[in-house]
């Protein structure tokens, strides 16, 4: 509730800070200058983190990318998001950073976007103006813009419990081994026993992250394995828009995003 009014008073003045992995960096190049920053670390509701068999997995927006990293729940059950988590920057990093702040900064090369898109997460956002609901599909509104309206922050992300048997995995293309934005990211997440699934989504492709809806009619067209992989790569490559910038050109980002499309369902489907 204090939170809440501090926002509404503050508004447009007034930047929320989490890890600050991000806000610091763009407070200390003069980009932004808030006249307030918000720490939400000591707000004890933000540092929920916990599953339910029925629920799924809530993450607070207090919750760090190593608290996440730790967790056997979303190691087991929630695997595209904790591979997807592992990638960012280093540990010490990951101390501080949070899962929420990595969505809020609406980077397109988010790596825990793709992740959350294809476990269909949703977003609990509250103001003093009372909570809202958001599907993390419509959470990203373009570079660096999110749905949120001045006086909102996000409380937690909600991520429902995957079908049973699924399996899901991120894959992460930068310049080097070491700390690097994506140069393409690809999560993916697959069930083929009970009901068939097969869903995509990418970073750094879009001036959001994207999931890919178009490839989710393939497993119920039938064929096997390859031919559904050689069918997820061509529809990749047709339906994503990147640009051509310091880390990456066009063609190339096309080029990895098939690449790594064709690596990651090849794991999941065991057809490598």
């Amino acid at each position: 509730e204090e939170l809440s009014v501090a926002l509404a008073e503050h508004g447009a003045d007034a930047k929320m800070f989490a890890g600050g992995t991000d806000l610091l960096v763009l407070m200390r190049d003069r980009l932004v200058r808030p006249k307030y920053v918000i720490d939400v670390k000591g707000v004890k509701e933000l540092h929920e983190l916990s599953w339910d068999e029925r629920r799924g997995l809530t993450i607070g927006a207090a919750v760090t990318l190593n608290e996440l990293i730790a967790s056997e729940i979303v190691r087991k059950r929630f695997g595209a998001l904790w591979k997807a988590a592992g990638t960012i920057a280093d540990p010490t990093i990951r101390n501080r950073a949070t899962l929420v702040g990595n969505i809020c900064n609406a980077s397109p090369a988010a790596d825990t976007a793709p992740a959350l898109l294809v476990l269909d997460a949703e977003v609990e956002v509250v103001s003093a103006k009372g909570k809202r609901v958001v599907p993390i599909r419509e959470f990203f509104k373009g570079v660096k813009r999110t749905s949120l309206e001045r006086w909102e922050f996000v409380k937690a992300v909600r991520i429902p419990n995957p079908p049973d048997g699924a399996r899901g995995d991120y894959l992460k293309w930068g310049r080097t081994r070491g700390e690097d934005l994506a140069v393409v990211g690809v999560a993916a997440l697959i069930a083929d026993s009970g009901e068939k699934i097969m869903r995509i989504a990418l970073s750094s492709v879009a001036p959001t992250p994207l999931r890919i809806f178009e490839v989710e009619k393939i497993p119920k067209e039938g064929g096997s394995a390859a031919e559904q992989i050689s069918k997820a790569v061509s529809i990749v490559r047709e339906k994503i828009s990147p640009i051509t910038d310091v880390r990456g050109g066009k063609e190339y980002r096309i080029h990895m995003a098939g690449v790594l499309t064709k690596r990651i369902l090849e794991g999941l489907l065991g057809a490598s």
